[in-house]
């Protein structure tokens, strides 16, 4: 996998569901662009307001950016809190794209309820359908830091690597952004979530 040079403007989608943390991911990503001194654009589609359903930010930083928007075949990293969201999205990614996953299911509205069945053979779906992707238990080291709710810090830390942002750029967002009762934590999730990537 490489990284995203920033010469050009880097599309990233974001896709997840909701109660995930994938709006905070989000607006994290946006101050670190700002803080690299980049133009930054953002827009968020939310599926439904409650938890379960489906939410996705698109995420456009470069030397001058004129629109958050972008088309499916042009994301440059999906980064989905999901597998089937990122089954769902595989196809926004450009043909060299990285996708990065959390491959703990989170049934949507339609299957709990009944109304839909999860899709059998998820991962080897995604792994058939596009070629540089990264598949991580970030509820799992998000627990071993501490909380599984810190599960968008481990999403985070593992695409670190992949954007054009210093570790003291990251830092200092984090520690300016996150309140001090779970800074720590997040923190601890994060590099735990940039070491799992390296593997």
């Amino acid at each position: 996998m490489t990284t995203t040079t920033t010469t050009t403007t880097t599309n990233l989608l974001l896709a997840g569901v909701g109660g995930q943390g994938v709006i905070l991911a989000s607006y994290l990503l946006s101050q670190m662009a700002l803080e690299a001194g980049f133009d930054i654009k953002q827009s968020e589609v939310h599926g439904m307001a409650q938890r379960g359903g489906s939410v996705v930010s698109h995420l456009r930083f470069g030397r001058e950016v004129h629109s958050p928007l972008f088309t499916a075949g042009t994301a440059d990293i999906l980064l989905s809190f999901e597998p089937l969201e990122a089954l769902r999205y595989v196809n926004w990614l450009k043909p060299e794209g990285i996708l990065i996953y959390n491959t703990v299911q989170v049934n949507p509205s339609t299957v709990a309820s009944g109304l839909a069945k999860y899709p059998d053979r998820i991962e080897e779906r995604i792994a058939e359908a596009h070629a540089h992707v990264l598949g991580i238990n970030a509820v799992a080291i998000a627990t071993q830091a501490g909380t599984a709710r810190a599960t968008n810090l481990v999403l985070l830390g593992a695409l670190s690597p992949r954007l054009p942002f210093t570790d003291e750029q990251w830092d200092a967002v984090l520690r300016r952004e996150l309140a001090p009762a779970i800074l720590e934590v997040n923190l601890r999730a994060f590099q735990l979530g940039k070491e799992a990537a390296k593997v």
